[in-house]
């Protein structure tokens, strides 16, 4: 079973990204370096709620 989830950037905190994942499989929170419009920046994603 797969889930919807939502990226936020850590650095100005706007919710850039969307993506899915087994919560089966992966139990902890998805974190990935991923660009921002915002910072003009790659910087570190992490899940949200």
């Amino acid at each position: 079973m797969r889930e919807k989830i939502t990226l936020e950037c850590t650095a100005c905190k706007n919710k850039n990204y969307t993506a899915t994942r087994n919560k089966k499989t992966k139990q902890e929170k998805l974190e990935l370096k991923k660009f921002c419009r915002f910072c003009h920046t790659h910087t570190l994603h992490k899940e949200i709620k």
